[in-house]
């Protein structure tokens, strides 16, 4: 399997002092930064993928500000391609799909946020079309949400959402576990 690790949305309005803060993004960016240093040991394709939305309305990565900036712990290389997306699903209006199938793969490791939004959609639409699945749980972030009067605690959703992909979408393992599987290949 040729193998591809795909970085969602660690962008400044995640961050603290950003517009959309998330519980425990440090640690995740940091699992992150050690995947990524290790595929970029390995010479496999890494994509990154930063939202901004359509308008200058929208609550947090708004165009061309300094909050839909890709963070500076996860910043992309000059060579690595990175998808602009305007929905939640990668895949959704964007060359994603060309970019890796044109690099044949066909298996994605998945990190970033918000483990309810983006990586939930991104994961089921990259199952849907075949690509074989791995969700780095601890690499992923997410936040507190209501519902109805029903307050969840951001480790709740970030829970729920890992075992739903787990169920029947992704294997859902540490980085720490990529890492080891195989030299890199998860």
């Amino acid at each position: 399997m040729t193998t591809a690790l795909m970085l969602i949305d660690f962008q400044n309005d995640y961050f603290p002092g950003g517009k959309w803060e998330l519980e425990e993004i440090y640690a995740a960016a940091n699992n992150a930064v050690m995947l990524l240093t290790a595929f970029r040991e390995k010479g496999f394709l890494i994509v990154h993928v930063r939202h901004e939305f359509s308008n200058g309305d929208a609550p947090f990565f708004q165009p061309d500000s300094d909050g839909a900036k890709t963070h500076c712990l996860l910043a992309p290389k000059i060579n690595e391609p990175v998808v602009l997306k305007h929905q939640v699903n990668s895949f959704q209006e964007t060359n994603l799909k060309e970019i890796l199938d044109a690099a044949q793969i066909d298996k994605l490791v998945i990190c970033g946020a918000m483990s309810h939004m983006c990586i939930d959609g991104t994961t089921r639409a990259a199952r849907d079309f075949g690509y074989n699945c791995v969700v780095a749980h601890d690499a992923c972030a997410t936040r507190d949400l209501e519902f109805d009067g029903v307050n969840v605690a951001a480790r709740q959703v970030h829970a729920a959402y890992m075992e739903a992909l787990g169920f029947a979408y992704a294997k859902v393992v540490s980085s720490q576990s990529i890492l080891l599987d195989s030299g890199q290949s998860a």
